[in-house]
C-alpha cells in the first residue's frame, strides 16, 4: 500500500507590500432642513464625526488619511516600491536565509533586491525586511518575483517563491505636430492629455533638442517685466484634459547649410515631462527621439532674406534672396526673371550667377515693383543649371502687400 507523504510546511512567512502615499479620507455627507423630520441630527452628527473639517462638514473631503486599501493603479514614469518581510514563524533557528526579488517585464527581468548576501540565521518571532525601489519604464504585465531559500536546523535545504502580477498603465497621451516655416525654423506643437482618474500637477514640460538644435519655448507670456505662464499659475491638468505646449527650434549656424538639416528626417529631440500625483507623487516621462519629415527642397533652394512688409504702388523696392546648392555636384547657374500680371522684375535678365558648389549659398539683391494694389504673390524667378540644362522654377516665394502712395503717406 502506497503512503502520500504529507507536504511539509515552511517554516519561514513571506509577506510582500505595496508602499504608497496614503489619501484623503472622503465621505459621503447627508443633510436635511430643519423643518423636516430628523430636524438638525444629521448635522449635528456630521459636526461629531471626527473625519469631517470642522465649520464644512458638508465638504466630501475629511482631514484624515487614509491608508491604501488595494494594490492600486501604477503608471508609466512612476517609482514602483515595495515592502517586503520574511517572518521566521516556527520555534527553531533557522539559517542561511536569501531573499531574492525579481522583477520580470515583457522583455527583461530585473533584479531588485539591494543585497545578495545570505543571512546568517535568523531566530524565533524575528523577521528580516528588505525595500525595493524600481522607476517602471514599460507598458503592461508586470510580476514580482519573490524568492526565499534556507537551511532548517537539520541541514534541509527549502526553497519557496510567491509571485505578484500587476498592470503598468499609461497615464498620459502624446501627440506632437510639426510646422515647416519658410526659413529653416521648425514649430512643434505637443498635444498632452492626462488619461489617469485624478488630477496631475505639471511639474516641467520640456523640449531638449538635438545636437543640430536651439530650442525657445513659447509658453510664456512677458507680464510687466515678468515672464508668466500662459496657463496660469495653478498647472494642474484634470483628468482627460489636454494642454497644448509650443516650441521654436531652429538650427545651430553651424548646420543651418547641411543638407542633413535641409533635406530627409531630421531628429529634432525629446520632449522631458515631469508631474506630480496626490501627496506630491512624483512621475517622469521622456519621449523618444522626435522626427520630423523635413521638406524637399530639390537640388537648388531658393529663399528669401529680406523683404519689406508694404510697398508703394509702381514704386520700385528690393528683396534679398538666399540660393542654396543642396546637390552634390557643383553648378552653373543662369538666372532669369519672368513678370507676371502684377509683378515687374527691373534689372537685366538671363544673367550668369556663376558656379555654385554643393552646401554653398549665394545672396542675391533684387529690385522689383508692382503695378496692382492689394496683396500680391512674387514669382517669376528661373534657375537655370547649364551643366545639365535643367531648369528650375520659383513661384509663390512670399507675399507683399501693395498700397498707394496716398495712402501710405497718410
Amino acid at each position: 500500500m502506497d503512503v502520500t507523504q504529507p507536504k511539509q510546511e515552511h517554516l519561514l512567512a513571506l509577506k510582500v507590500m505595496r508602499l504608497t502615499k496614503p489619501t484623503l479620507f472622503t465621505n459621503i455627507p447627508v443633510t436635511c432642513e430643519e423643518r423636516d423630520l430628523p430636524g438638525d441630527l444629521f448635522n449635528q452628527l456630521m459636526k461629531d464625526d471626527p473625519s469631517t473639517v470642522k465649520g464644512a462638514e458638508t465638504l466630501m473631503l475629511g482631514e484624515m488619511l487614509t491608508l491604501p486599501q488595494n494594490f492600486g493603479n501604477i503608471f508609466l514614469g512612476e517609482t514602483f516600491s515595495s515592502y517586503i518581510s520574511v517572518h521566521n514563524d516556527s520555534h527553531q533557528v533557522v539559517k542561511d536565509i536569501l531573499v531574492k526579488a525579481d522583477l520580470q517585464t515583457s522583455s527583461q527581468r530585473l533584479n531588485l533586491s539591494a543585497s545578495t548576501a545570505a543571512v546568517a540565521e535568523l531566530k524565533p518571532d524575528c523577521c528580516i525586511d528588505d525595500v525595493i525601489h524600481h522607476e517602471v519604464k514599460e507598458i503592461g504585465t508586470h510580476i514580482l518575483v519573490c524568492a526565499v531559500s534556507y537551511t532548517t536546523q537539520t541541514g534541509e535545504k527549502m526553497y519557496f517563491r510567491k509571485f505578484f502580477k500587476f498592470q503598468v498603465l499609461k497615464p498620459l497621451d502624446v501627440k506632437t505636430k510639426f510646422y515647416n516655416a519658410e526659413t529653416d525654423e521648425v514649430f512643434l506643437e505637443a498635444q498632452i492629455q492626462n488619461i489617469t482618474t485624478s488630477p496631475m500637477f505639471m511639474e516641467k514640460v520640456s523640449l531638449e533638442p538635438s545636437i543640430m538644435y536651439n530650442v525657445a519655448e513659447l509658453n510664456a507670456v512677458s507680464q510687466n517685466g515678468e515672464s508668466m505662464s500662459t496657463f496660469g499659475t495653478r498647472t494642474y491638468l484634470q483628468p482627460m484634459d489636454t494642454r497644448q505646449y509650443l516650441y521654436c527650434l531652429k538650427p545651430k549656424q553651424e548646420f543651418a547649410e547641411k543638407a542633413g538639416v535641409i533635406k530627409g528626417v531630421t531628429v529634432v529631440g525629446k520632449l522631458d515631462i515631469v508631474w506630480k500625483t496626490n501627496l506630491g507623487e512624483r512621475g517622469r516621462l521622456q519621449t523618444s527621439q522626435l522626427q520630423r519629415m523635413a521638406p524637399g527642397y530639390g537640388d537648388v533652394r531658393l529663399s528669401l532674406e529680406t523683404i519689406p512688409d508694404t510697398v508703394n504702388l509702381e514704386e520700385p523696392f528690393d528683396i534679398t534672396c538666399k540660393i542654396t546648392n543642396c546637390s552634390e555636384r557643383t553648378m552653373d547657374l543662369v538666372l532669369e526673371m519672368c513678370n507676371t500680371n502684377s509683378i515687374h522684375w527691373c534689372g537685366v535678365s538671363g544673367r550668369q550667377l556663376g558656379k555654385l558648389h554643393p552646401i554653398s549659398s549665394l545672396h542675391l539683391t533684387l529690385t522689383l515693383l508692382s503695378s496692382v494694389q492689394g496683396l500680391q504673390s512674387i514669382s517669376g524667378l528661373r534657375l537655370t543649371d547649364t551643366f545639365l540644362k535643367r531648369t528650375y522654377e520659383y513661384d509663390d516665394i512670399a507675399q507683399v502687400c501693395v498700397v498707394s502712395s496716398k495712402i501710405k503717406e497718410n
